[in-house]
């Protein structure tokens, strides 16, 4: 029964098959017939013109035996130039360059012939004859193209405005056009003089991003799709302003990273995001050198269910470590992350303050890379409670610290952060001190660092969300205080540039990312309200509530005596701090330790603040001297316990 079913089947798929060949064989005899008669008229016609009809005897007796090879000639360089079997409807430039070369190989060919014969058949007639089959063989192929003007105009388009008249452009609008149905480009703008006046697939070019909304007026257009892959935040936010003037939507082609990375083409239209209206610019990665450091090394990852920490687990299993290791203490976070890998991943639970459960993980799994990003990080709530902070940014990087280098972890990464530069906040001491216990293990063999950066785009806990959330409740959106600014990076980029760093590391170094303009938080919460499709003030109210305890109007990346130096990468600079000895260090940790387990939240503050303040006394990229007299003095903490 099953046997017969299992031919049943195939026979079906057999006939199917044939029954398609078929079909294509028929429309590949029925273009050879056209290709033929084609060339059969144009040559005959052209010879009667040459001679206005009265053709002489001796050209008329040679074109009996020429016309047949022309035709022929014309149909063998068709087929090896792969005119037979194409999908016309879909053609491109491409295409039309196979049909022109086919031309032009048949035509050197009759002519090589005719005048190796004693030049029997005027040349007029080979050159024309040839020309208007090409014409008309051309004509034949693209009469869908040709003639899609008549399907541009349907009862289901909308009018829009392509800005960019570049390859982006030219996609787009070729794509709509060939739809039918779908949206109807009217008219095109470009900043590029150069462009302004000629057309677009038919579609004219008639102004700059200047006039944009004016020209929305005029042709009554009622979306704009921005074509410029590289667009910089200053292009998406006239585009946007222009857009939200006029009171149409706008929408806009994936940025070059995202093309780049194939992960969307430039058909895939979709709306604005915040990152667009921040910055576009494309960060360039040399995989290589990342790859080359992380290929079939066992990698750990601290805080591996965070934003950064994810995102920094995806990249670095595209450079197929050995083993990729994902340490986190929340178990939903943690089992998200590794869910969203593949099982590509080991999945560590567990919490970086506890000393002894993090010495046996890292002596058992021996990792050969780590990137500690485990930290909390809002600072209005660590104000509250800065023993927790300085349990888990402070004492929790210290025993991350000393088990890699007692288990002889060979590269640390330490994610830092521009808080950490003169910190007002409890988080941001307690990052600057963090950096100071990193950076104090460098040493021979030891390539230890920190990377700091500012704002990442979509972290939870961060701003976005939060705004988001208010704006999706109808509002207000608060802002702290309308003079405050933040620097602000995709996590995508951030981590690359992450890893970028990553290959830098000597040892002793922060590197500092180049995090663009700072943006007022007043400004992002009346774009991310114009983004949701809102009026700012009529539909959801910006309200400013005051500085929140710890917070600055304004980030600094680098201390005036870190004196930043250039990279190999543009978007990377180096600094080289004053480290505090080793005494100091130590001291200062063992007092925190006391303080945070006392409980005690006004000492921990203090000491935090007091030690996050203290001035390097040791100006060093560490020796292995020094490194090694800091491993036994911050390692002595256990003897405090």
């Amino acid at each position: 029964m099953s046997l017969r079913s299992r031919g049943g089947h195939s026979s079906r798929e057999l006939a199917a098959a044939l029954a398609a060949r078929s079909v294509r064989l028929r429309a590949d005899l029925v273009l050879a017939v056209f290709d033929g008669l084609a060339a059969a008229v144009s040559y005959t016609t052209i010879l009667a013109i040459r001679f206005d009809g009265q053709i002489p005897a001796h050209y008329g007796e040679a074109f009996h035996w020429f016309l047949p090879a022309a035709v022929a000639a014309h149909l063998v360089a068709n087929w090896i130039g792969g005119l037979y079997g194409e999908m016309w409807r879909h053609a491109g430039i491409q295409e039309a360059r196979r049909v022109v070369l086919a031309g032009a190989g048949t035509l050197a060919a009759l002519a090589g012939v005719s005048l190796s014969g004693g030049r029997s058949i005027p040349i007029s007639v080979l050159v024309l004859g040839a020309a208007f089959t090409v014409l008309l063989g051309g004509a034949m192929r693209f009469q869908s193209r040709l003639l899609a003007f008549r399907r541009r105009e349907t009862p289901r388009s909308r009018r829009v405005i392509v800005v960019g008249a570049g390859e982006a452009g030219a996609a787009l609008v070729r794509g709509m056009l060939e739809a039918g149905d779908g949206p109807l480009p009217v008219v095109a703008v470009d900043d590029d003089p150069r462009k302004q006046g000629r057309s677009l697939h038919g579609v004219p070019i008639v102004a700059g991003t200047g006039e944009l909304a004016e020209v929305v007026g005029a042709v009554r257009a009622e979306e704009i799709l921005l074509a410029v892959p590289s667009a910089d935040a200053e292009l998406v936010r006239t585009v946007a302003e222009a857009a939200d003037d006029a009171g149409v939507p706008v929408r806009t082609v994936p940025s070059i990273g995202e093309l780049v990375e194939g992960r969307a083409t430039v058909t895939d239209v979709r709306d604005l995001r915040l990152s667009d209206l921040l910055g576009r610019k494309q960060i360039t990665t040399d995989l290589e050198a990342v790859s080359t450091l992380l290929a079939d090394r066992r990698v750990l990852i601290t805080g591996g269910g965070g934003s950064i920490g994810a995102e920094i687990a995806r990249q670095v299993a595209a450079c197929r470590p050995a083993e990729l290791l994902l340490l986190d203490h929340d178990e939903t976070h943690l089992y998200d992350a590794a869910g969203a890998l593949d099982d590509r991943c080991v999945e560590l639970l567990a919490d970086i303050r506890d000393r002894e459960v993090i010495d046996r993980l890292i002596a058992r799994l021996r990792p050969e890379v780590v990137f500690h990003a485990a930290a909390h990080k809002h600072v209005p709530l660590l104000e509250r409670h800065p023993c927790e902070a300085i349990r888990t940014n402070v004492l929790g990087t210290a025993n991350v610290v000393n088990a890699a280098t007692r288990h002889g972890v060979e590269r640390l990464v330490l994610i830092s952060t521009d808080k950490a530069v003169r910190p007002s906040s409890v988080m941001g001491a307690s990052k600057r001190v963090a950096e100071q216990i990193a950076l104090s293990h460098s040493g021979p063999g030891r390539h230890y660092c920190g990377v700091r950066f500012g704002n990442v785009l979509g972290s939870r806990g961060s701003v976005v969300p939060r705004f988001t959330h208010q704006i999706e409740r109808g509002g207000p959106v608060t802002v702290t205080d309308a003079r405050m600014t933040r620097f602000f990076m995709s996590i995508t980029e951030a981590v690359q540039l992450v890893l970028q760093s990553a290959v830098f590391a000597e040892g002793g170094e922060i590197f500092m990312l180049e995090m663009g303009e700072p943006i007022r938080i007043v400004d992002l919460a009346q774009r991310m309200i114009r983004l949701s499709g809102h009026r700012v003030g009529t539909d959801v109210a910006v309200r400013i509530i005051g500085p929140r305890p710890g917070e600055k109007l304004t980030e600094d990346l680098f201390l005036p005596d870190e004196t930043p130096a250039p990279t190999p990468h543009p978007s990377i600079m180096v600094l080289h701090p004053a480290l505090l000895d080793d005494e100091c260090l130590h001291e200062g940790l063992g007092r925190l330790r006391e303080a945070a387990d006392a409980d005690d939240q006004d000492a921990a503050t203090n000491e935090l603040h007091d030690l996050a303040a203290t001035p390097g006394t040791v100006l060093r990229v560490p020796t292995g001297t020094a490194a090694d007299a800091t491993v036994s003095t911050v390692g002595s903490l256990r003897a405090t316990d």
